[in-house]
């Protein structure tokens, strides 16, 4: 399945089980549809769009090694490429003759990318028609010099012309004629761009397929750029169970630099990590329609897709193989920013500014310093939880940020967003961003993971083990490279819950929740599982397993409750339990059908490069 959804006009997509035809963008979330067989209209929103065909995908997490590092090869070659929409034959040519690689090849590159939007699909694929005669130099010669001479200019002429032209030629030389399927494969094949280029003009092809140009370097379009940076808030919160204050939270802000546009955010009492960034992008990246409703906000924040580039801070917390992975996964270049040059964060830095002013005014903050503090009593007025505060904060965002004007713009930054993604009277649009399909596999992408071997009993993680009945054609498998190893598997996990943990199956290409082997255990997250651990080393206990890991859990919240939220750690530890299990909504259970489990011979080693969990490192 493609990795994103196209919302453009012209575009096929699933409505209710129908196939349709995108005909007009009604606003940046409502679109006009057209029954591909019935010919009815409707109006429909993004939520009820899903896409039509379900060609396979290669996950990230089924490439071995060695083969990831050729995908990432085949797409330095082709990046320049992608980059430059106003792209010329001669331009394909050239980069083609400086990789000394074919421009068919290159051509067949940048289709893959297009189609699937994600960098794996430039792994090399066993060919389905392997042993089948294909069409010979000459034909192939023949074929590319028709459709260079006499497809691609200005005489237009029509496909059923170039078959005709095609055949004649090659019965002229005595060559096998190609099939006409084959000879409308290869047009359409060529880039729309070239097309264009070529049977129209250059200018047409740049009004219809090169994006806004602005004056900001480097951020001439939505989601070109894509700030990210952290803050801890001048506000103190309250738990949800007794309402007495906790402390204060940090929050990991995305912003579009050329509209100025929230795209995300991620609220926690936990400092910033690469984890809180990948948390921030994921939301950044996915629509905000069930944002909204589960914050009971009726405001609009028509925001989602794939950044082209995310801008962030040097810092150790921002770094991991994990995050970097996962955006070289979806395309998504990371720049950081130079040390000791903090003009490159500007834009961020001022809408963080921008909200601590407005956080000021809420009961609980603390101000910027003692000063402006004076004798307020900050905890004593505390009044907002962390999901409240999250509620004020997107209500702010989409009912206030995004509709005043912008000082740096002249306009709002909701105007500037819709024109540069609908275009106005003086310049086309960049087209709405493709939505990303499966949004468990985006989070789950930015997970850690750690790898496992699958025994009798299921699989052992931190001690805890966990078993489901997919894991069963998985027993004692070996790796089919070397039968004297065992074979090991991916497992993603969520730092915040680990009572479930994601297998990915090798064969059948997608992840499975694995819960706890024993259903009574409670679920905890790995920092409540760090400080267990520390206290039962404390205790000086020895051979720690799974039971004397739940019965300090036991005592523990015991002992909370005893202390009935008396101190600020212990009401902070609750409320930060309780934030980490309502997580588990985002990321669904599926329905699990044993019969569907196949087995599987073929290997599938991966991330050689990166130690398993090595991203939580800072979380502790």
């Amino acid at each position: 399945m493609k990795a994103t959804l196209n919302v453009n006009v012209g575009a096929m997509v699933l409505f209710q089980n129908k196939i349709c035809v995108i005909t007009a963008v009604l606003d940046l979330e409502t679109y006009q549809l057209r029954d591909s067989v019935t010919g009815a209209d409707y109006q429909a929103k993004l939520a009820d769009l899903s896409t039509v065909q379900s060609a396979e995908l290669t996950h990230l997490d089924s490439i071995p090694e060695q083969k990831w590092q050729l995908a990432q090869q085949h797409f330095d070659v082709i990046e320049p490429l992608i980059r430059n929409p106003k792209r010329s034959k001669s331009d394909v040519q050239a980069r083609a003759a400086e990789c000394g690689v074919h421009i068919s090849t290159v051509y067949r590159w940048l289709k893959s990318y297009k189609e699937s939007g994600v960098l794996t699909a430039l792994t090399r694929k066993q060919r389905s028609d392997s042993g089948k005669t294909q069409l010979s130099d000459d034909v192939e010669q023949l074929i590319r010099q028709v459709l260079e001479v006499d497809y691609l200019s200005t005489q237009r002429k029509s496909i059923q012309k170039i078959i005709r032209e095609i055949t004649r030629r090659c019965h002229k030389q005595n060559l096998p004629a190609p099939h006409a399927n084959t000879i409308r494969s290869r047009i359409k094949n060529i880039a729309p761009q070239i097309k264009t280029a070529k049977r129209l003009s250059h200018k047409a092809a740049e009004m219809k397929f090169s994006p806004l140009q602005g004056s900001f370097p480097n951020a001439d379009y939505p989601l070109s750029v894509v700030q990210i940076d952290h803050t801890k808030l001048d506000i103190i919160l309250v738990d949800d169970v007794y309402r007495k204050p906790i402390g204060r939270p940090w929050i990991t802000l995305a912003i579009d630099v050329f509209s100025r546009m929230v795209t995300g955010f991620y609220v926690s009492f936990d400092p910033p990590s690469a984890l809180s960034t990948g948390l921030c992008l994921a939301h950044s990246i996915l629509s905000k329609e069930s944002w909204l409703a589960k914050h009971g906000v009726k405001g609009r924040w028509p925001v989602w897709g794939l950044p082209r580039k995310i801008h962030l801070d040097n810092a150790k917390e921002f770094r991991g193989k994990v995050l970097e992975k996962a955006c070289k996964q979806y395309g998504i270049e990371i720049e950081w920013r130079p040390v000791a040059r903090p003009h490159f964060g500007g834009h961020i830095e001022r809408l963080l500014g921008t909200i601590l002013d407005e956080v000021h005014g809420l009961t609980g903050t603390t101000f910027a310093n003692t000063q402006q503090r004076k004798d307020y009593a900050s905890e004593s007025k505390a009044a907002l939880t962390l999901t409240e505060f999250e509620t004020w904060l997107t209500l702010f965002i989409c009912d206030v940020y995004h509709q005043r004007t912008h000082s740096g713009l002249g306009i709002s930054p909701l105007a500037k967003w819709k024109s540069g993604v609908l275009g106005d009277d003086v310049s086309l649009g960049t087209g709405l961003p493709d939505k990303v399909v499966d949004e468990t596999l985006l989070r789950l992408t930015f997970m850690p993971f750690e790898m496992r071997t699958v025994q009798q009993y299921g699989v052992v993680i931190h001690k805890i083990t966990y078993w489901h009945d997919v894991l069963r054609p998985w027993i004692a498998a070996t790796n089919p490279t070397n039968p004297r190893q065992a074979r090991q598997f991916i497992f993603r996990i969520d730092p915040r819950d680990l009572s479930v943990i994601w297998f990915y199956d090798p064969d059948l290409l997608m992840y499975f929740p694995i819960p706890y082997r024993n259903s009574s255990n409670p679920v905890i997250s790995i920092w409540e599982l760090r400080e267990i651990q520390r206290q039962l080393k404390n205790e000086q206990k020895q051979n720690i397993d799974e039971n004397m890991i739940f019965a300090a859990y036991g005592r523990m919240r015991e002992l909370e409750q005893q202390a009935q939220g008396k101190t600020k750690a212990i009401r902070r530890a609750q409320q930060r339990r309780q934030l980490d299990q309502s997580t588990r909504a985002s990321l669904p259970m599926p329905q699990i059908d044993s019969r569907n489990i196949i087995s599987s011979e073929n290997e599938e080693n991966m991330f050689d490069d990166i130690q398993p969990f090595e991203d939580l490192d800072d979380l502790s």
